[in-house]
């Protein structure tokens, strides 16, 4: 290896040890600052849609599905919370003097002493809803002895700063989030559940306030309802209209545009080509039995020709319009699922909303009615006639793309994929309904039957 390249590769061996170590310096703030804006999440969840409250699972605002998406959001960042500061609290550790003046020399700038303490006690007030008395006593001396944040020595040098100050809020003493209260499915009480559910309904019914209780869960599941049905209209009509906008007014200028309609190509597949072959055969074939109908004298070859020649001129321009339609939906196609996923990636809460609204609608049925739609929607996908509508369905789908009609993949597919889904709706039908509806099983059994 060459001295010039020798150097070169030192060179980047040295810019890759000294971007570590700047990395390493920096990790106190880092840490701090992620426990600060996990922090300032919860906090938005909290002003948001608990009114500035704590984030409860025992809160009579949203359902239960929405709860626990909350619920679901809350422990991941009370863990980023409590690992970054567990970082923060083992970076100051291993930090020393030499350290301190290596950054000061590398030209690394943190924060200052009045915003460390602040940002620590915002993260303080808003952790300490969700604490136990024994997460106290483990972070009491993260809380005790505030962060270096690695370098200022103004920090450090002060241990009782933090300790003197009355503006830090208490730990309060809370029930921790992980430890919810168990639910009727888990618990097995002394008397069965009718009586204790009895004297409950008997209990809201003397209760003076039980009215008040009673419109409120009213205009709840009125809002759930307006919530759910407003986004299953927009997941049907935003990829819809992306689909027709888009291929009106963006993909198909740019098709026009770049097209030439004499070197275009006419047929995008055998199958078109054969399928106009075959329409202007049956063209052919109508003017000799036109012609035998009236009476007339045969038709001359001139005759023939001329209107062949025409028949074939309108045939090109019809499978030339259709294979550009077909370049056009694959575009507008790719756009709309585009749409559609979005839709979904930005509406993470209307989910939970619209599963809750979805799980009343089909528990809320009879058994009758629920063996009703199970058997209907398995002999609508998996039943003995339903290769027939497979079949149409991916000539349609094949036909709307522009692609050849594989009879070898169209088989294949029905040979396959509705004994797959006829497995996923036994297994359901066995692993959940019978759980949770075995009355509906057995409806289902017999109505089958």
């Amino acid at each position: 290896m060459s001295p010039m390249k020798n150097s070169v590769f030192s060179q980047k061996i040295y810019s890759f040890l000294l971007d570590t170590y700047r990395w390493y310096l920096q990790t106190p703030e880092r840490s701090l600052n992620q426990a600060y804006d996990a922090a300032l999440k919860i906090k938005e969840i909290e002003n948001k849609h608990f009114n500035g409250n704590k984030i409860d699972t025992d809160s009579a605002m949203y359902s239960n599905s929405v709860m626990d998406y909350f619920e679901s959001d809350l422990k991941k960042l009370l863990k980023t919370v409590r690992m970054r500061l567990t970082e923060l609290k083992a970076s100051r550790w291993f930090l020393n003097e030499e350290n301190k003046k290596a950054a000061e020399k590398a030209g690394i700038e943190y924060l200052s002493p009045s915003l460390v303490l602040e940002k620590l006690n915002f993260i303080d007030q808003v952790i300490s809803k969700y604490t136990t008395l024994s997460d106290q006593r483990s972070s009491k001396a993260l809380v005790v002895q505030p962060p270096n944040l690695a370098v200022n020595p103004v920090i450090s040098d002060d241990k009782s700063l933090l300790v003197n100050n009355p503006t830090l809020p208490p730990k309060i003493p809370t029930q921790d989030w992980e430890k919810r209260p168990k639910g009727k499915v888990d618990t097995t009480g002394v008397l069965p559940r009718s009586i204790l559910s009895t004297i409950t309904r008997l209990q809201v019914e003397l209760d003076p306030n039980s009215e008040q209780e009673v419109i409120q869960s009213f205009r709840q599941a009125q809002r759930r309802t307006i919530i759910s049905i407003r986004f299953i209209l927009l997941l049907i009509i935003v990829p819809l209209l992306t689909h027709q906008i888009a291929k009106a007014f963006v993909i198909g200028p740019v098709v026009e545009e770049f097209k030439n309609t004499e070197e275009m190509q006419i047929f995008l597949n055998s199958e078109m080509e054969e399928e106009a072959l075959e329409e202007l055969q049956r063209f052919e074939e109508k003017l000799h039995f036109e012609n035998f109908i009236k009476n007339a004298p045969p038709l001359l070859p001139e005759q023939i020709e001329v209107e062949m020649k025409k028949r074939a001129v309108e045939l090109a321009e019809e499978f030339r319009h259709e294979s550009s339609n077909a370049i056009k939906n694959v575009f507008a196609d790719i756009l709309s699922v585009g749409a559609f996923i979005w839709l979904l990636l930005v509406s993470k809460s209307s989910i939970a909303v619209i599963k809750d609204f979805f799980d009343r609608i089909v528990y809320g049925l009879s058994d009758s009615a629920k063996a009703f739609i199970i058997i209907l929607f398995t002999d609508i996908f998996v039943g003995f006639h339903s290769p027939h509508g497979w079949e149409v369905l991916l000539e349609g789908v094949s036909r709307h793309w522009g692609l050849p009609a594989n009879r070898d993949f169209i088989f294949l597919f029905i040979a396959t994929f509705p004994v797959i889904l006829d497995t996923i709706f036994k297994y359901w039908i066995f692993r959940y309904l019978n759980r949770i509806s075995p009355s509906a099983v057995a409806t289902y059994r017999n109505m089958n039957e």
